[in-house]
This record gives C-alpha cells, structure tokens and sequence, in this order.
C-alpha cells in the first residue's frame, strides 16, 4: 500500500491544526505504509518506502489581485503537484489548497481520492475579506472535491452533520476519524523558561488562548470578556498571523484597551515553539476556546493532556473534545443565520465566557480534578496511533 498525500503545510512550515494533523497523521503511517507528501514549499527528503518534496508556485503571480494571488499560487503549486508522476494507490488531500490536485490525480490516474475535512468553505464567509473573489473559486474547488471523493474523512461527528447539510454526499462516504494528540509530547511541564522568555508572571493565576487571529478563532470575543474577568486573573493571549488588516487593528485596540486599565494581560503576538506553548498550557490555570466555528479544536486536546481544564465555546466539534463539568466548561453561542461568524448576542457571550472562567478560578479543587480527568481522556480517546490504523483500514476498503 503507498499513499500519496497532499497537504499545504508540512514540517517546518506549520501554522495550524491541519499542519499538525498532517505531521502526526503521516509520523505515525510510516510504520504501517508508504509514503509520498507533496506539499507547498521546497522540503526534500527521501528514504526506503517515505518521499517528501516542496512545490514552489509555478507561475507569476505578482500582477495579480493582492487578494486573488494566494488562491492563484495555491493553484500553480497543485499543477506543480500532478505534473510529477504518481506512483500509489490512493491519494489522500488535506485542505482545499491541495484539492485541485487531488481532483486532477484521481481523474488522470484512475486512483482513489481520500479527503480529510479539517474546515468548510461555507462556514467561513469572513474570508471573503481575506481573498476576495478567491473565495468564490476556493468554495467551488472543495465542492467538486468533497462531492467526487471516494471517501471523506470527518475530523468530529459534527463536522460529518455539516458535511451531509451543505453537500450532495452519499452518507456512506463520510468517515468520522477524530484529530489526536502526543500525549507523550503534551503531558505538564514544569518548567518556567519560557514564561521567563514572553513576560508571564507564574505566579499570577492566568487564563490561556492559544491561536491565530482569525473570526473563526473568535479571539476578539475573549479580548472583550477581559473586563468581565475578576480583577486577580491574569491573561495571556498567544495569538498570531492575523489574517486581515481590519482584524489586525480590531485585536491591537481591544489588547491595548485591556491593558490600559488591567497590568495583567500579556499578549505575545509571534508564533512560538511547541514547547513553549505545552509550558504556557501547563502553567495556566484555564485554557479558553472562544472559536465561533471549529471542526473540532486540537488546542483543547492539547491544553487537556497538560492537565488545563478548558472553557469552550459548544460549537462544532469541541463537545466530543471537551466533557462539560468534567474536563471543563462548555459556554453555549447561538449564531446569526446571516452571519455564522458572529453571535447573535455577542455581549451574552463574551459575559457568559468570562463566567465560566471566573467560575474555574475560584475553585482550585475542581480545576485539578478536571484537569487529571482530562488528561485521561486525551490520552485514552485520541492517540495518533489509533488514528492512523483507521486511516489506513479505509485506504484498504478503496483498493481492490
């Protein structure tokens, strides 16, 4: 069995959960087959039975639409990606960035086609600020990907519900295969360099959000239910990449707001290294998943093998992440149908965020219990190891 994957991000070019997923996903499948990564950038390894290679973008882009030309590069890289000759039974891609490819591969060599959705075109409409009119053609090349697939692999039970709501999709060929963690790598840290290194003071009790500066990630709500927060708490917001201007300037007034009248609120805007952040997650007291939408949330999975409980937003797919009253807080959101990005009630939220933390902090016992009973969970529901025997059964059904 050799499969071929495609993936935007790849070691060491990560910048969010799908990278991880990938990384993890394709560590944990070389025991069991081969391999071929096609991913975007110019890695190169190759071994008995494991090739990896980078794809740089094959056209120029640079007269383009400054919003059109990533969906433009991602385009010339997929191309890049089908010219090189393929040698597997099945290909397998991840994010619509690579899903061209995918099409293109399955039609020209007659092999399978695996998606993993990790996320859905139709429930980000906020990117239309980010891409323009590249979002017209990025919805329409995951649609005609998820619809001709073989087999689609849904990160969470919910994301599978999405699947079948928003696309024409035989039920049979949506697959539920959960995101995992490394409980070896995420488990606690007691160190404190790294807090030393960003400015978090570990004395102070803190309360921890781990991720990009996106709508989805719904980190300006958190940055809003600061000043509902008991004066004592601290906050560290490790959050990067915005992916607009307007967000950019949204985030950097609401933290400057909150620092004003709060000395206790750290933003450290730069990605970081994964063991600094399993070193912030081990010393918070609360990790806050404030997303308003989320497939299925690996940063919980990893604030709970460090023994964190969470407070959460119930969307997507975190309830089958996150256990509400035993491995943290599950705050319910009612979106607008307008706009699935935003609340109907922002201001309910952000108060009902800041309760559920409040609530954690005040309570130091139920914090340790929630977070042995989720550490438990994360390592006994969601190995990689697991996860990538399922992966590699279903590859088997597809091949006769």
């Amino acid at each position: 069995m050799r499969a071929l994957i495609l993936t935007n991000e790849f070691p060491p070019e990560i910048y969010g959960g799908a990278g991880v997923h990938v990384d993890e996903l394709t560590r944990n499948l070389r025991p069991l087959i081969e391999l071929d990564v096609r991913t975007f950038g110019s890695m190169a390894e190759a071994e008995a039975g494991w090739r990896v290679r980078g794809y740089p973008t094959e056209h120029d882009v640079r007269a383009a639409d400054v919003r059109l030309a990533p969906m433009l590069a991602a385009l010339s890289r997929d191309l890049g990606m089908v010219a090189d000759p393929v040698n597997a039974d099945v290909v397998h891609v991840h994010t619509w960035y690579t899903h061209l490819a995918g099409l293109l591969i399955r039609l020209a060599y007659g092999i399978p086609l695996v998606l993993t959705v990790h996320s859905l075109e139709p429930l980000r409409p906020w990117k239309r600020e980010q891409l323009g009119g590249g979002y017209e053609v990025s919805s329409w090349v995951e649609r005609t990907a998820i619809e001709s697939a073989d087999a689609v692999i849904a990160v969470s039970r919910g994301t599978r519900d999405d699947v079948l709501r928003l696309f024409d999709v035989n039920p049979e060929r949506v697959h539920v295969i959960h995101n995992g963690i490394d409980p070896d790598f995420y488990a606690p840290d007691s160190g404190t360099d790294a807090l030393a290194r960003h400015g978090v003071d570990p004395t102070v009790p803190y309360v921890l959000f781990v991720g990009r500066i996106t709508r989805q990630k719904g980190i300006v709500h958190l940055v809003h239910a600061i000043e509902h927060l008991d004066p004592g708490i601290g906050v560290v917001l490790c959050a990067g990449q915005p992916d607009t201007p307007e967000i950019a300037r949204e985030m950097e007034a609401g933290v400057r707001a909150a620092q004003a009248v709060r000395p206790n609120v750290v933003w450290i805007g730069e990605m970081i290294s994964r063991t600094d952040v399993r070193q912030l997650y081990s010393h918070a007291a609360v990790f806050c998943c404030p997303s308003v939408y989320e497939p299925f949330g690996i940063i919980n999975l990893e604030a709970a093998a460090c023994e964190t409980p969470v407070v959460a937003s119930a969307v997507g797919g975190i309830p089958e992440v996150v256990v509400d009253g035993e491995t943290g807080l599950l705050v319910p959101v009612e979106l607008s149908l307008d706009d699935p990005m935003s609340p109907v009630d922002p201001d309910r939220f952000e108060r009902n965020l800041a309760g559920a933390i409040n609530a954690l902090m005040a309570d130091a016992a139920t914090r340790e219990v929630m977070g042995r009973a989720g550490r438990r969970r994360a390592v006994e529901h969601f190995s990689w190891d697991a996860i990538a025997r399922q992966t590699a059964d279903l590859y088997r059904t597809l091949v006769p």
